[in-house]
């Protein structure tokens, strides 16, 4: 199949270095502490932020940190992890950490309409990977004993799902006013018919070439997240990652127009001139 014709553009349009359109909104769960809904293309995620607050399970607290639980509610991810079952969640022990993470597939986010079964370890891989993305930024010891909850669902799939959970994430921790040490923005780039893309959408992320996905903390110029799908030559490889830190970029840009426009709402709200 033929992902980039002879014109330079791909399947849905674009050109190889563009990226789909971006979309949020901040505060969209009243109930939350923090909320955000964020789109790339025809991928739509939410989520919503609770705490900090006193750990739930004092056995578990940490003294000199915040305890970050994770939960995802999404499409079907893959790791080798001893869990333990309770009755409508799982509980995953890292590192003296309780990750707590509640799934549920939503039939609506793609065209496959087919139940499947909770418990699924993809998701709990997604969960993990994003847990420990979002603990690079969030300054954990200036919350000691306490819990971060971070719930995130996918609505729409279409591609880049672990990208744009990570990016809905950081709006709903800035919105519930957590401290962090820079934003984290995710993008992802593959290498399709001899042609690195970025910001793959599903149709290019399903034809099994390589794929990478780049979590970045911008203005600290660190990289938090780095995930491949098979297998680059070294010199393709730093073409396909650089892409992707710079789809990043791009999103931590979009996200600081966003947050600023928010603070303004606010202010204006409030009558701060």
């Amino acid at each position: 199949m033929e992902y980039v014709n002879p014109e330079g553009l791909r399947l849905d349009g674009r050109r190889p270095m563009e990226m789909r359109q971006l979309r949020a909104e901040i505060g969209v769960v009243s109930k939350a502490d923090g909320s955000a809904v964020f789109e790339m293309g025809n991928t739509k995620v939410i989520a919503a932020v609770y705490g900090p607050r006193e750990g739930q399970n004092r056995s578990q607290q940490s003294n000199d940190q915040a305890l970050v639980n994770y939960l995802l509610q999404s499409q079907p991810a893959c790791l080798n992890f001893v869990l333990s079952k309770r009755p409508s969640f799982w509980v995953m022990s890292l590192h003296g950490c309780q990750v707590r993470c509640e799934y549920s597939m939503a039939n609506f986010s793609t065209g496959d309409r087919m139940r499947k079964p909770k418990g699924d370890r993809r998701s709990t891989e997604i969960s993990l990977v994003i847990r420990q993305t979002m603990e690079a930024c969030i300054l954990t010891h200036l919350m000691p004993r306490s819990q971060i909850d971070i719930f995130v669902q996918v609505l729409q799939a279409d591609g880049g799902t672990r990208s744009a959970c990570i990016n809905a994430a950081t709006l709903a921790l800035a919105d519930a006013g957590i401290p962090m040490c820079d934003l984290v923005t995710s993008c992802s780039a593959g290498y399709l018919n001899g042609t690195p893309l970025l910001d793959l959408n599903y149709v290019e992320d399903s034809a099994g070439g390589p794929d990478v996905t780049v979590g970045i903390l911008p203005k600290l110029d660190k990289v938090t997240l780095l995930q491949m799908d098979s297998k680059l030559q070294l010199d393709t490889f730093e073409n396909v990652m650089q892409l992707a830190i710079e789809g990043c970029k791009a999103v931590a840009s979009y996200i600081r127009e966003i947050l600023l426009e928010n603070t303004k709402q606010l202010e204006s709200r409030r009558g701060v001139k």
